[in-house]
């Protein structure tokens, strides 16, 4: 698949993405949640949260995984480094590390934004906090399909062994799975703020996939699995 059509389907994901804040903006809107709070599709969401309730548990294993997520974030940045002291110049430090760089601060800057302009507060007050929070999209969704999704993608051009670049590739797929999973499970969210995160999440990830093939290109090398060879 050519970059440019990854470009595209990123395009697409982002513009249903819009499409659906607008309508749970608008469509069945009800204050049902904590502290009179309102959510669109309220029906759907409330029959969800009513299914699943507040599972502690799988908060908990939502939170881990999410800074194991966090930790790979500060492996990149770990890696990034130690080509810019080894090659002694930020020109020499691979294009992939910097588009590693840029999707994780596009990341943090959707997850800021958010904050600011709330769409859906949280279905419940977790315990410890004293108020309601915003909770569209879910930020350990966007999390986990950004940074697992994108090591999936990127760890061939860093791990020679072919059997270890798999095992490491179907880790982080089932830590995606686990933490969109636990999330979900967990009734931290209503289910409009999961799909939410994955909407955006997977505008990133094919966002991510096109500037990696761009930048494998420059950094001329390839995947484990294609005989990655060094420059």
């Amino acid at each position: 698949m050519k970059p440019k059509f990854k470009f595209i389907m990123s395009g697409a994901f982002l513009a249903l993405f819009a499409a659906f804040i607008a309508v749970i903006r608008t469509i069945d809107v009800a204050a049902i949640g904590p502290e009179g709070t309102s959510v669109g599709l309220s029906a759907i969401n409330k029959a969800f949260h009513d299914l699943t309730g507040f599972k502690d548990g799988w908060y908990k294993i939502a939170e881990i995984l999410g800074l194991a997520a966090l930790g790979l974030c500060g492996l990149a940045a770990l890696l990034g480094l130690w080509q810019l002291i080894t090659r002694r110049s930020l020109l020499k430090v691979d294009s992939t590390v910097y588009a590693l760089g840029s999707l994780y601060a596009l990341t943090l800057g959707i997850y800021a934004l958010f904050e600011k302009i709330v769409v859906n507060y949280r279905p419940v007050i977790i315990p410890g906090d004293e108020h309601v929070e915003a909770s569209f999209p879910s930020s350990h969704t966007v999390l986990a399909i950004v940074v697992f999704g994108s090591a999936i993608m990127v760890i061939g051009y860093y791990i020679k062994s072919n059997a270890l670049c798999r095992a490491l590739q179907v880790i982080f797929a089932a830590a995606l799975a686990a933490t969109v999973f636990a999330r979900l499970w967990s009734g931290a969210h209503w289910l409009t703020d999961i799909i939410g995160g994955v909407l955006i999440g997977a505008s990133l990830l094919s966002l991510a996939s096109g500037m990696f093939d761009v930048s494998s290109v420059k950094d001329g090398f390839q995947k484990t699995s294609d005989h990655r060879h060094d420059r």
